[in-house]
């Protein structure tokens, strides 16, 4: 539960500056805190071994200090049923709150500290760990939020039953690495807490985690150096030793002579600052390992988990993402789903699949203006609700061109930028005469410490303003940064959109929802093979989505030949205009040579190959053009995208969950 939020967005001359989101200033009326029940988490200290009762040798962990988790109940309503579940927040305290005894001599700092830097663990989320403090605190929620989480999963266990039940009553879903401490935290609370051996204690632990990776840069899987973890966590490092000896004993024995291997599938990277693999902690210890899209679990086997692909290879499998049409849709697009009701019924919440009932009328011509007139009104709603929040205004007869997303150099917002300034360099010189008029949209925070990303988000800013100012081109072509991209925000850009982009280097995605989004609001997409686009190509059909660029075969056997992009530049003279104009004072001139670096980053590695897609990107925005001209066709092309991507509801990914990772019969709610 954590008393900020990771920043608010605001764009000042430019640039994006992060202010405080204080989510909990006026309290959240919908929690409810628990007096009842609170755990003690401990950090650093040391660990001893002494005999029990019976004479077995056990581990006992001495904490130098403990931190208090308080947790926090905010019920989750079904849709359409009579339960609710409730969703578990967990709030960091002191055990002291206040030292009398410093106080009274003078030592005011000294009389809090504690108490500061116990809730500094659950202050704000995914503080910068570019420091040591940061990594450190980092670390310490991760272990905190685990510890409170399993803690309160045995407290419940033992209240029906025994410690011996737990992989049939709990699942343990980790999402990505971060909660890969459950690993050691688990087991060390089998063995330290309630008194079972190793044997028992692992074959509970792995019978009950799951893991789900969210990511294929290797760069992007959790390592922790080995110090921070000794000094932070002692006995969890002796719990990943013990289970990095044992599975590397087998490895040997399975492998014998091929160190390499042995090397590679390691829990501690050896090579220069020793480090703990998360990822290969989460590997080792889970039942099941998933993607979230069938091209991000292929290639999670074939690249970054090749080798425990190779060795658990049953253990592997895919669950596509999904998103919930209730707040994506019904909540967030009332015109539409007015619409949908009439077709297809109102079963179509609960049953996405039903909108294929809307390919009857797809070429009704009467219904197509309807499915237009919802369209305009959306982007009407949002032109106002921009107007208000930036006083920015934007045309809503023009195409709806949107990017939505973190900002990040693999999902290429360069590159949209780089034809968009291409699109107004041969409007001004008059040879672009059937570009579609455009509003260019894009939306999306990076990280503090991000500061390529923090450039693009300023060349966007600076494109934005010249197209704004040039007064010959302003009704054909516009560029605006939206501020602060949240889900809330978001409701207002999904059902304006008529563009989704998506066009990310193919390979760099593991699958994305905003994809899903923008066409279950009947955005028409514009994408690479990459991440869940394949499988929304695959679903709305070819000709209903924008394709273009490198596949990922075709990307990696590049890399491999030596990738150039000085002579993608000297094939395209156009390509290079453009970039000239980034460093010649066209953009920004206030702030000579701003994006000196961005486009010497481009010039000399360009390492999500936005130069070398770029000129398919051109040709496919030119057939976007052409489609925008036909509105017949362009809504067919949408009616048709919303009417096939029922297999995208968070329903069915649940559903998939249920049966390929966790095993359990899904159980049907009775209403009286």
């Amino acid at each position: 539960r954590y008393e900020f939020g990771i920043f608010d967005q605001v764009i000042k001359n430019g640039w994006q500056v992060e202010r405080t989101d204080a989510w909990l200033h006026l309290g959240n009326p919908w929690e409810v805190r628990r007096w009842d029940v609170e755990y003690s988490v401990g950090f650093g200290g040391r660990t001893e071994h002494v005999r029990d009762a019976s004479g077995a040798l056990r581990a006992r962990w001495v904490p130098e200090r403990t931190v208090r988790g308080i947790p926090h109940d905010t019920p989750v309503l079904g849709y359409g049923v009579n339960n609710a579940n409730f969703l578990r927040l967990w709030t960091a305290a002191a055990p002291k709150e206040f030292d009398l005894d410093a106080f009274q001599v003078g030592e005011y700092w000294r009389a809090v500290d504690d108490k500061v830097r116990s809730e500094n663990i659950s202050k704000v989320l995914y503080p910068n760990d570019h420091s040591e403090a940061g990594k450190q605190l980092r670390l310490e929620q991760q272990n905190f939020f685990v510890s409170c989480a399993l803690q309160d999963c045995i407290r419940l266990l033992l209240q029906r039953t025994t410690i011996e039940r737990f992989p049939e009553k709990f699942a343990v879903q980790l999402n990505d690495t971060h909660p890969s401490l459950a690993v050691p935290e688990l087991m060390r609370l089998f063995m330290d807490v309630h008194g079972l051996g190793w044997d028992e204690a692992w074959d509970l632990t792995t019978r009950s985690i799951a893991y789900t990776n969210h990511t294929l840069l290797p760069e992007a899987l959790e390592t922790w150096p080995l110090p921070l973890f000794a000094r932070l966590l002692p006995r969890h490092l002796e719990i990943v030793y013990e289970i990095n000896r044992r599975f590397l004993d087998e490895l040997r024995e399975r492998y014998p002579g091929d160190e390499a291997r042995v090397a590679r599938m390691s829990l501690i990277d050896e090579h220069g600052e020793k480090r703990v693999r998360m990822a290969h902690l989460a590997a080792v210890a889970s039942h099941r390992v998933n993607g979230v899209a069938e091209l991000h679990s292929r290639l999670l086997t074939e690249t970054v988990m090749r080798d425990f692909a190779e060795v658990f290879p049953d253990r592997f499998t895919n669950v596509t993402n999904g998103v919930t049409p209730r707040r994506f849709v019904a909540l967030a697009n009332r015109g539409l789903s007015a619409l949908l009701d009439e077709v297809a019924g109102p079963g179509w919440l609960r049953d996405l699949e039903k909108l294929r009932a809307l390919e009857a009328v797809a070429d009704d011509p009467a219904f197509q203006e309807r499915w237009r007139g919802v369209k305009l009104a959306n982007k009407r709603a949002f032109a106002r609700w921009l107007d208000r929040k930036t006083g920015t205004h934007v045309d809503a007869d023009t195409l709806f061109d949107v990017q939505c997303k973190r900002i990040h150099e693999y999902k290429r917002q360069h590159l949209n930028v780089l034809h968009v300034v291409w699109l107004w360099d041969r409007l001004v010189r008059g040879l672009e005469p059937d570009a579609a008029p455009r509003t260019f949209l894009i939306a999306g925070k990076a990280a503090p410490a991000y500061h390529a990303a923090k450039l693009m988000i300023r060349l966007a800013t600076a494109v934005g303003t010249t197209l704004e100012r040039d007064a010959a081109t302003r009704d054909r072509i516009r560029l605006v940064f939206v501020p602060d991209f949240n889900v809330k925000n978001a409701q207002h850009l999904y059902p304006a959109a008529d563009l989704s982009e998506q066009i990310s280097t193919a390979g760099k995605e593991a699958s994305g929802t905003g994809n899903m989004k923008l066409s279950l609001n009947g955005a028409l997409t514009i994408g690479t093979l990459d991440g869940a686009n394949v499988e929304i190509r695959e679903a709305v059909g070819a000709d209903e989505f924008f394709l273009f660029g490198m596949t990922t075969e075709e990307v990696e056997e590049r890399r491999r030949g030596g990738y150039d992009p000085r002579r993608v530049i000297d094939e395209d003279h156009e390509l290079g205009r453009v970039l000239s104009l980034l460093t010649d004072g066209t953009f920004a001139p206030e702030e000579p040579g701003v994006f000196a670096p961005l486009v010497r980053h481009l010039v000399e590695q360009d390492p999500f190959f936005v130069l070398a897609d770029f000129r398919a990107y051109v040709e496919a925005q030119r057939a976007v053009s052409a489609r925008w001209h036909d509105p017949t066709a362009w809504t067919r092309s949408s009616i048709l995208n919303v009417a096939r991507m029922g297999r995208f509801s968070s329903d069915r990914s649940i559903r998939d969950y249920l049966e390929r990772v966790w095993h359990a019969p899904p159980v049907e709610i009775q209403m009286p």
